[in-house]
């Protein structure tokens, strides 16, 4: 028997209030339907036949997805009618609003060059859009964010080599792009095919911080090898690392961070049930993780959604929630003074709930 736990009023007002940080949002994946076909229009793009012609049959799409590549194939199409600076500029614009009202304080977010240069689109064009809605957020909204690049790792690996060392080399060099991340479907394209890619990335900056989807469709040894192989200090997803308990050990004793995406994890089916979600085995072993939307225009829930959907199956208390927050922010790659204002801000709130 399932059981399921009540989200009150007073939970809910908690768990909004939470300082939240995310670190697995592809800038992309928050493209809604309602922002979709305007941006269509404007910029005189043709979507593909077969198609859906409303914002209405779109969304009904966005309820069921076949699998990882059935999504792809849809995110990849919206990817088209983004075109100028403003659009995306528009796009993250329009996420930091919708996430400040659910308490988000920090945010690490990806974008995918590859979905736009393919189209003749420069890496400038879509950085200087996304990061004038960042800079943005932070001096109205009060929300920090840092800017990850992630390589399409079904892309030609000659492609991903001359994304790195040439068309967003200077934005690595810079400081500009905080990190590196690979993303796609992962199988059939293991880490180790991107060992020089990532090695080439750090000899840039070495200030450059590494991440990269392993461990949803791949098995554990995908988180093993990205770890070994890329050097990456953090895992986007990473569920399928309760395959071994040598490998949440390791997680656990070097505190790497997994990025879960629940409401996304059903969605694309990894599970049919988030009661399969392995948060408990997460936390027996010790091992950080965060909680995280993905592709929030796809998956139906932003942030604070997939908060709600993790209590009202797991039912932690608010001393376990607040446990989980603090370690988002200790894991979060913002500094060390924007981490202790956050953790001080989740210990007031823990208490205020308990006393």
């Amino acid at each position: 028997m399932t059981i399921s736990y009540d989200l009150t009023p007073e939970v809910k007002e908690f768990l909004k209030e939470l300082p939240k940080c995310e670190h697995h949002l592809h800038l992309e994946g928050t493209l809604e339907p309602d922002l979709l076909f305007p941006l269509a229009k404007r910029n005189n793009v043709a979507l593909p036949q077969g198609f859906p012609q409303t914002v209405e049959e779109l969304n009904e799409k966005y309820k069921q997805f076949d699998d990882l590549q059935d999504f792809l194939n849809f995110y990849y199409m919206g990817c088209q009618v983004l075109i100028n600076e403003c659009d995306f500029y528009e796009l993250a614009w329009q996420y930091f609003l919708k996430v400040h009202k659910q308490g988000l304080k920090h945010a690490e977010l990806f974008f995918d060059p590859q979905s736009h240069t393919e189209r003749g689109i420069s890496v400038d064009t879509v950085y200087n859009g996304f990061a004038k809605a960042c800079s943005k957020a932070e001096s109205e909204l009060g929300i920090s964010s840092k800017l990850i690049m992630c390589i399409l790792r079904d892309c030609p690996l000659q492609k991903c080599q001359d994304l790195v060392e040439k068309e967003a080399a200077h934005l690595i060099k810079e400081g500009k792009v905080h990190g590196l991340g690979l993303d796609s479907a992962e199988k059939p394209f293991p880490p180790t095919l991107f060992t020089n890619i990532y090695a080439s990335a750090k000899k840039l900056n070495p200030e450059l911080r590494l991440t990269a989807h392993a461990g949803e469709e791949g098995d554990h040894t995908y988180v093993k090898n990205s770890i070994d192989f890329l050097k990456v200090e953090r895992i986007d997803h990473g569920v399928n690392s309760v395959q071994s308990d040598d490998l949440l050990r390791e997680l656990s004793a070097n505190k790497t961070m997994l990025t879960v995406c629940p409401l996304s994890n059903i969605k694309l089916q990894v599970f049919q049930d988030l009661k399969e979600l392995p948060l408990l085995k997460l936390l027996e072993f010790g091992v950080p993780f965060s909680l995280n939307s993905d592709d929030p225009a796809y998956f139906g829930g932003y942030i604070l959604e997939n908060y709600y959907a993790v209590h009202e199956t797991f039912g932690f208390d608010y001393k376990i929630w607040g446990d989980i927050v603090i370690n988002t922010i200790k894991g979060s790659w913002c500094d060390e003074n924007r981490k202790t204002e956050l953790i001080s801000l989740t210990k007031s709130i823990v208490a205020k709930y308990t006393n």
